[in-house]
């Protein structure tokens, strides 16, 4: 990929990868304290934490972004790593369930400031299109690949040490992010463009806290990122909700075989991820995105059919659709907020996308987990394909080609006009464009 051939998005990258390896083994580690803690409740007490991790993504991304605005990229990179530090050294003493909401709460809200940073720092750091989108598709494949390797080598560390060292692990990987990115501050901060910030005023923190939403609500390319958000929340949420009891339930397999079932929607993913820069330089942007949303709402609606004579094979084979599909939107997604925004509200826009995707998640994930607890399977894949289908005739609607032409520029070649009338119907038309 030769997004690789930009030294600040090596050093970059190689933060991203150590720090979701932290994350994975602390995703283990808290699942056994848990259960150290609450025992037969251990579900309960990670649905909850779950919901926290959720709310702080949607919440406090936003409000992080208006508190940290005026800071170097750089410094709230490594803000962020700290604070995750200091969170997953704190964990190995935590003797009550309340604790571990309260941490889950503070190392979320530290990741709802990291992650949209980063992905905006990288849009601004890998300057040509397509090498964008190969920096896109490397992102993707750090995190499904860290979704099968974290758990392996969570295994193998368990073999020798006890399950709070692997928060020791996770301290590490946060602590080597930060120092990854230090090492490469001169090449974020000096794309970074100094901007003139408003009085810390009530209002203006207000302001600057849902700025991003309104710049996305403004635009229509980024209203139709809103719309495939929708339908990206509905396949997954079938997928990572649904998995357990289509395999263990319906097909009666064993724990390995719902393995094989995630790394299938991962294959996809991965594979799509590679292909898609080839894809999207050949086919544009919203075209193929809108294919793998009707490719989403098909799949989730063949849910229902499939229920009615479960396959394994037919699962696998349709996982790994969707998490091709999954991944194409994805990756054109993160196009789509570079291209249509510009260094001034860059940040703004990538955190209001992390925040806004995620509150779609948190319908979908509640919508998904009822229906698959009750004997509604079919109904669940329906309720979620009608979910999908309503984002990709948003998404359609929003990205429609304009096909209505503008009477202000067209007049008779051979009209005479006043030099100060014709002035303020050019700054007008102007205007016009620009909104």
């Amino acid at each position: 990929m030769r997004a690789f051939t930009y030294p600040t998005f090596r050093r970059l990258y190689g933060a991203q990868v150590v720090s979701l390896l932290g994350t994975g083994l602390l995703t283990v580690a808290l699942g056994l304290l848990a259960y150290d803690l609450a025992g037969p409740d251990a579900g309960r007490v990670l649905g909850t934490a779950l919901a926290v991790k959720m709310v702080a993504y949607v919440v406090m991304a936003p409000v992080m972004r208006a508190l940290v605005t005026a800071l170097p990229a750089s410094r709230v990179l490594v803000g962020a790593d700290v604070v995750r530090v200091a969170m997953a050294c704190c964990l190995p003493w935590v003797g009550h369930v309340w604790q571990i909401y309260l941490l889950v709460f503070a190392l979320q809200t530290a990741s709802a400031t990291f992650t949209p940073t980063f992905s905006a720092t990288i849009a601004r750091v890998v300057d040509d299109g397509d090498d964008y989108s190969s920096a896109v598709a490397a992102s993707r494949i750090a995190y499904d690949l860290e979704s099968v390797g974290s758990p392996l080598i969570a295994a193998a560390l368990l073999t020798v040490v006890s399950y709070s060292t692997l928060f020791v692990g996770t301290a590490l990987g946060f602590a080597a992010s930060a120092t990854l990115v230090i090492s490469c501050r001169r090449g974020i901060n000096g794309r970074r463009i100094n901007e003139t910030r408003a009085p810390n005023s009530a209002e203006s923190f207000a302001r600057r806290t849902f700025a991003g939403c309104r710049i996305m609500l403004a635009r229509s390319a980024f209203r139709g990122v809103l719309w495939v958000n929708v339908v990206v929340a509905a396949a997954t949420a079938l997928v990572m909700v649904g998995t357990v009891v289509f395999v263990r339930a319906d097909l009666g397999g064993s724990a390995t075989a719902v393995a094989v079932a995630f790394a299938a929607f991962g294959a996809g993913s991965i594979a799509a991820a590679i292909l898609g820069p080839l894809i999207f330089r050949r086919a544009g942007t919203s075209r193929p995105m809108l294919a793998c949303a009707l490719a989403c709402v098909i799949g989730v609606a063949g849910m229902a059919a499939w229920l009615g004579a479960p396959s394994y094979i037919s699962l696998l084979a349709l996982w790994a659709v969707l998490g091709a599909a999954t991944s194409i939107i994805s990756t054109g997604t993160a196009r789509l907020l570079r291209d249509h925004s510009t260094d001034a509200d860059r940040d703004d826009v990538f955190t209001a996308q992390f925040s806004l995707s995620h509150a779609a998640f948190l319908v979908a994930y509640p919508l998904a987990g009822l229906g698959t607890s009750t004997s509604g399977q079919a109904a669940c894949a329906l309720v979620l394909s009608a979910l999908a289908l309503l984002g990709l005739v948003g998404a359609a609607y929003s990205w429609r080609p304009a096909t209505t032409t503008r009477t202000a520029n067209t007049r008779p070649a051979n009209l005479r006009i006043h030099p100060r009338i014709s002035l303020t119907m050019n700054r007008a038309t102007a205007t016009a464009d620009e909104r």
